[in-house]
Order: C-alpha cells, then sequence, then structure tokens
C-alpha cells in the first residue's frame, strides 16, 4: 500500500504530502498539495484554451490523440515503473491492466470520434417532415473535471480523459494522493502527443483538492471512488445542476452451476479475486456455488491459492496492497468471518515483514451474516458460499446494496444469459469475470450504491457534449398558417390537417411515421 503522510509545509505554508512505495516502504516522491486558488486558476486557464480547442476540426482533434500511441508504447517502461513504485503492483499486473487497456482506448475513442461527434442529419418524422431539417451538434460542455482512484491509476485516468478532451473540452484530472505520478502520465503523454497545455492539467491533493474542484464552476464531473465520496459529489453537483458520472464500489458475486467448467471456474474465481491485490471494482467478492459440485470446486481453489507467490518483483502473483488504509479493512473483515464460524483454508493473515502484503486468502463457509459478503473488501480474497441450486445463488447475488457487474459460471450459454437478466448489476460476464469495463463498446455503470450513469459505450464521448438540436425551416414563406392573427380558416385547415395525417389510409401506410 502506498502510504501517504504529511511532511513539512513549504515555506509558503502550503501542504506537503509525501509517498512512500507499499512494496519496500521506500520514498517515491511528494506532491504539493492543489489549493482553491490554485484549482480556480487552473480553471480559468482551461476555460481559455477550451475555448480555442473546441475550433480544433474533430478529426484533427483524433489524430493528435491517436498519436499519444506510438509515445506511451515508447515510454511504457518508465510508466510501468511509476505505477509499480506507487502501487506495488506486479509487473504483469502493471501492463495488463494499465497500458494494454490505455492503448486500446486511445485507439477505439479515436476511431470512434469523428462519426460520433460530427454534426448529424437527421429526420423529423410526421407533420414536421415536410416543413423542417434537423442537424444535431454535439457542443463540448467546457470544463470537466476527472477524479480518478488509486487502483488503476493510469488507465482509469486516461479513458475519461480522452473521451473529454476528443469531445473539444479541457480537462483538469485530480488523481488520487495514493499514485499521484501514474495518474499525471496520461496529462504529460498527451501533452507530448501536441495537446495544448492549458486544455489537459493535473491538480495534486487529497480530499481539500478534489472539493474546490468540484466546486470550482466546471461543467461535469468524472468521479470514480468511493461510495461515501461519490454521495457527496453527487449532491454538490445537483447543487450546481451540473452532470455528473460516478462508478463506485463493487461486491460482484460469481454464480457457479452445477454445470460449470470447474477448472476454468477454479481459475476464474482465483484469478478474478486475486487480481490487482485484489483492488478491483468489478473483481469477484463473492462465489456462490451449487452444492451438488462445492467440494470440487472448493479443492480445486484451495490448490490453485496455495500455490501462490506474494512480494515483491517479477518472479510473483500476487503483489502489494496498494494502500496503507485498506489493510485495516481487509483484517476486520477477516477476522469478523473467523469470528462467525468461516473457515480460513488458504492465507488470513497480513505480512508486513519487508512491505505492505496481504498473504492470497481462501475462506469458505461463508453467509451474509459476515462483513466479508456483505462490504467491499478490496483484498486478495476468494470467499465461497455453497448454495442448494442456482434460484438460491440468484437470490444472495441480489442481497446486496451494491450492484456493479457479475458473473455466472455455465457449459449452457441460454442459461446464464437467463440467469444474467436477473442479476440487478450494470454488467454480467459468462464464464468469466472482471472485464465489462475492458470493452469500451459496453457501456459500463453501476446500480444500486455502485454507481449514476456510464463510462465507455458507444454514446460515450457525447455524453461530454450538450446535444444541441439545430431546426431549420425549409421554405420561404412570410407567415405560417398559425401565426396570428387566429381566423376561423386557421382552425378549419389545422383540423384537416388532422384529418389527412391522422384518420387516413396515409397513417395506416405509415405514410408520416
Amino acid at each position: 500500500m502506498a502510504i501517504v503522510e504529511p511532511l513539512a509545509d513549504t515555506s509558503e505554508g502550503r501542504r506537503r504530502l509525501g509517498i512512500r512505495s507499499p512494496a519496500t516502504r521506500e520514498p517515491v516522491g511528494e506532491i504539493v498539495v492543489s489549493r482553491r486558488e490554485d484549482v480556480e486558476a487552473a480553471i480559468v486557464k482551461a476555460r481559455d484554451a477550451q475555448r480555442e480547442w473546441a475550433r480544433v476540426t474533430i478529426a484533427e482533434r483524433a489524430r493528435i490523440v491517436r498519436s499519444t500511441i506510438d509515445i506511451l508504447v515508447e515510454r511504457r517502461d518508465e510508466v510501468v515503473e511509476t505505477i509499480i513504485d506507487e502501487t506495488g503492483k506486479t509487473r504483469l499486473e502493471a501492463l495488463m491492466m494499465e497500458i494494454v487497456p490505455a492503448c486500446d482506448y486511445l485507439n477505439f475513442w479515436s476511431g470512434r470520434a469523428v462519426e460520433e461527434l460530427s454534426d448529424e442529419k437527421r429526420k423529423l418524422h410526421g407533420y414536421l417532415r415536410p416543413v423542417k431539417r434537423l442537424i444535431m451538434h454535439y457542443r463540448p460542455l467546457g470544463v470537466i473535471g476527472v477524479i480518478t482512484p488509486w487502483n488503476g491509476p493510469f488507465s482509469l485516468a486516461i479513458n475519461p480523459t480522452i473521451q473529454a478532451v476528443l469531445a473539444g473540452n479541457a480537462v483538469l484530472l485530480k488523481p488520487s494522493e495514493v499514485a499521484p505520478y501514474s495518474g499525471d502520465w496520461a496529462i504529460k503523454l498527451l501533452r507530448e502527443a501536441g495537446v495544448p497545455e492549458g486544455v489537459v492539467q493535473t491538480v495534486h491533493g487529497d480530499g481539500e483538492t478534489g472539493a474546490a474542484l468540484v466546486n470550482g464552476g466546471v461543467q461535469k464531473i468524472s468521479f470514480t471512488g468511493s461510495v461515501s465520496t461519490g454521495k457527496k459529489i453527487a449532491a454538490a453537483c445537483a447543487e450546481q445542476l451540473i452532470p455528473y458520472s460516478l462508478e463506485l464500489g463493487g461486491k460482484d458475486a460469481m454464480i457457479v452451476c452445477a454445470d460449470a467448467d470447474l477448472e476454468r471456474a477454479a481459475g476464474g474465481a482465483v484469478f478474478n479475486s486475486m487480481l490487482n491485490s485484489g483492488h478491483v471494482c468489478m473483481g469477484v467478492e463473492r462465489v456462490y456455488v451449487v452444492e451438488s459440485v462445492a467440494d470440487e470446486l472448493e479443492e480445486r481453489i484451495a490448490n490453485i491459492v496455495r500455490e501462490l507467490r506474494y512480494g515483491a518483483g517479477d518472479d510473483v502473483d500476487v503483489g502489494a496492497v496498494f494502500w496503507d488504509r485498506q489493510l485495516p479493512i481487509i483484517e476486520r473483515h477477516i477476522e469478523d468471518a473467523k469470528t462467525k464460524g468461516a473457515e480460513i483454508v488458504v492465507g488470513g493473515e497480513a505480512d508486513t515483514t519487508n512491505g505492505l502484503f496481504y498473504k492470497p486468502t481462501f475462506v469458505r463457509n461463508v453467509d451474509h451474516s459476515m462483513e466479508l459478503m456483505r462490504e467491499e473488501t478490496f483484498g486478495p480474497i476468494v470467499s465461497v458460499m455453497r448454495v442448494k441450486d442456482e434460484e438460491e445463488a440468484i437470490r444472495l447475488a441480489n442481497d446486496s446494496h451494491y450492484g456493479l457487474s457479475g458473473s455466472v459460471w455455465t457449459r449452457d450459454i441460454q442459461k446464464g444469459i437467463e440467469i444474467a437478466k436477473r442479476m440487478e448489476t450494470g454488467s454480467v460476464i459468462i464464464n468469466d469475470a472482471s472485464m465489462a469495463y475492458g470493452a469500451p463498446e459496453a457501456p459500463f455503470g453501476g446500480m444500486k450504491d455502485s454507481g449514476v450513469g456510464h463510462v465507455n459505450g458507444l454514446g460515450a464521448l457525447r455524453s461530454y457534449t450538450h446535444q444541441q438540436p439545430i431546426l431549420i425551416h425549409r421554405w420561404a414563406q412570410k407567415r405560417e398558417r398559425v401565426w396570428y392573427p387566429h381566423t376561423p380558416k386557421t382552425i378549419e385547415e389545422i383540423d384537416g390537417l388532422i384529418r389527412i395525417i391522422y384518420g387516413t389510409a396515409l397513417k395506416k401506410l405509415g405514410f408520416f411515421s
């Protein structure tokens, strides 16, 4: 876990925060906290730059953003080292969860920009069609505040940032104080590619800085983080009447049906529970397995978890816990489960000898009285609960105030689809997990306490615009029939129009639909 600690103020009285590596406890760097006046100045700069950026053609914006890929590929080792230093995640995870998706997002959104953001002629229906034309213009909102978390500090920063920038906006990014340099790489790379300095900026700090950004007069907030902070942001945005998207916590359920491929299910349960040290909002946090196959699944899971290697370096499977504040939560959930009768089959304890690690853990005999099955644990733990049948699994999966994602494991794909439709989650994956955010074509967002709105999906770029309809009159007559003064002939003409359009065979033929 990155260890964030206050340092002595600067000579100007500005707060400083020091960051130490969770894997080695060695200092990584420090940040000076951006105050309200710093954020306000950045917003003014962004607003000025955005006006010019909005005049750049969509195709040119897309060209600049796409060129970031080449720079990222060339400098990927530097980015990866920063991510590892700040988070303690493994090199493979840094490549797989940060570099690969970042390249994909840059490629995908720049490829969609011209089609999705260009003015669009839209055909009108009914009585308006002969007399009006409609053009849809996708007008940039202005300045966007992007607040990102510590579990995917680079990829989760670059994705919303490039969407907003492609749509013609300026972005102020406030990365987590736990991994500030990793987030800052998104801005550095875009600037190196040619995005003007004022269009993309970073403001560093903690909650004080985030609050200043939310209340600073931006036109939208994109937030990924905790439920409690998300609710505060929603209230602040509502007060200002500005849009927002909230991607919040998860407690994703994995349903293992009696006909599942148990070898794949066991591997998937462990991988998707341990990936990124368990710090994945749509990672597996609850496994419900049908009783008839539970013994075999649990045995397979135990065998895999026993072989996992944890620690620092490139020859491990599971890295450090990213943030020192997360470790007490993990420990509390495990202790609560043990007290209430759960069995710790493998692991179940921290190792802080050389760094801040939690041993890969397998827990069974869990139930919904335990925090481990109710609250977001965000640690390298696979928790398995036996159920009578798939109906009970669905009921328990839905018994949560979270609803981000979930998974169904079965050889019968149609059955899997039917179960998926009954799950109260923003997305569902069949025979895999933790993948919903990685498909940019798919809208990603949660139900219940897991969020509001979506990131990604084919309307994502437009969500950073005001969809402005422009209606154009087709003909050159000087006045409309319904303009003043009204006469008996006006009534006669409108009444006749109703009969012709809605009361004749033309309607039945769909002529005006």
